[in-house]
């Protein structure tokens, strides 16, 4: 499956707001369609946002290849997703390859690599993983970390495709993740259309299955990894990590070199997006609690260091103490 599909002068994107129920093409053909996907969760998971905002660079210098123009183009992007790095990552990779050059053939190139860099990646990735993880494996997943969130096979998800791929992999459980349903809707989308053995569980569940033995490994993805190793993720990751740690259960965070953040010490100097009230109060446009409740909706909260086994990324395998420097 290819979420992300690039055709010279425009974007196509796999429309992950109506998955699994249709599928539906997105397509950007300018810089406001890119930062509205992005804003929106048309396009979601760290890696596939940085794809997309480099492709939204090129469509941007197409419309228009002044400086000032490319320079508003980078600021309103980075405006979208604030805890993503990928993001951040992918504008100051298309910026410093450009230079003063804003060459939209030049740009297109650039975009290209940096999509193929993170396809390369995610293979690597899974493959560490699973070197990491002997013998048969039921992992639990949090979010949605497959092809829909990067550029093809997945971070957390490519360990578990790569378990699979290797017949080691028993089933994998992916929690439903509220409030955007990630795991519900895009996760065990992905498992079913690759014959992964799958179940779901409700988020907050993860103690329960793990008390009962039906877990022995939870892998997830990351938004942005500060340099101490503490880790932004899908909301509800944390309450993971501390149930692993009680169960002594490893709780390994998979992702990019790019996902890597050294210019931030910690986890207490990530910025935590706030999204809309109606995503935890609405189902599929169908309200579910009574109308003017007030309601909390971080889309991810930060799980410290200590309470990670290993960060795995495609050059390795990372233990504690982390430390990641510029």
């Amino acid at each position: 499956m290819q979420a992300i599909q690039w055709k010279t002068n425009q974007l196509d994107l796999i429309d992950q707001r109506v998955l699994p129920f249709q599928e539906k093409i997105f397509t950007c053909k300018n810089i406001q369609d890119v930062f509205f996907a992005i804003k929106n969760m048309v396009v979601r998971g760290a890696p596939a946002i940085g794809v997309t905002a480099a492709y939204g660079l090129v469509l941007a210098l197409q419309t228009n290849p002044t400086k000032e123009a490319f320079n508003a183009s980078c600021r309103k992007l980075l405006s979208a997703r604030p805890t993503a790095i990928n993001l951040k990552d992918a504008v100051h990779t298309m910026t410093t390859a450009l230079g003063d050059d804003l060459n939209p053939i030049r740009a297109e190139q650039i975009a290209v690599q940096y999509h193929r860099d993170d396809l390369a990646m995610n293979r690597k990735i899974g493959k560490n993983g699973a070197s990491f993880l002997p013998g048969q494996r039921k992992i639990l997943t949090h979010c949605n970390t497959g092809s829909l969130a990067t550029s093809g096979w997945g971070t957390a998800l490519g360990i578990i495709r790569e378990l699979h791929r290797q017949d080691r992999l028993i089933e994998v459980i992916a929690n439903e993740t509220r409030p955007f349903l990630q795991g519900a809707r895009l996760t065990v989308w992905e498992c079913m259309q690759d014959n992964i053995p799958v179940r779901m569980a409700t988020d907050g569940m993860g103690s329960y299955l793990m008390a009962e033995g039906k877990v022995d490994a939870v892998i997830v993805g990351s938004d942005r990894i500060a340099a101490n190793g503490d880790v932004a993720n899908k909301i509800g990751t944390s309450l993971l990590a501390i149930a692993a740690r009680y169960y002594r259960i490893p709780f390994i965070v998979a992702a990019p070199s790019t996902t890597v953040d050294p210019q931030t010490r910690s986890g207490k100097d990530i910025p935590i997006e706030q999204r809309p009230a109606r995503e935890v109060t609405h189902i599929r446009n169908q309200a579910i609690v009574p109308e003017g409740l007030e309601v909390y909706n971080p889309a991810f909260d930060i799980t410290p260091a200590e309470l990670v086994t290993a960060i795995i990324t495609e050059e390795g395998v990372f233990e504690a103490p982390y430390c990641f420097n510029p």
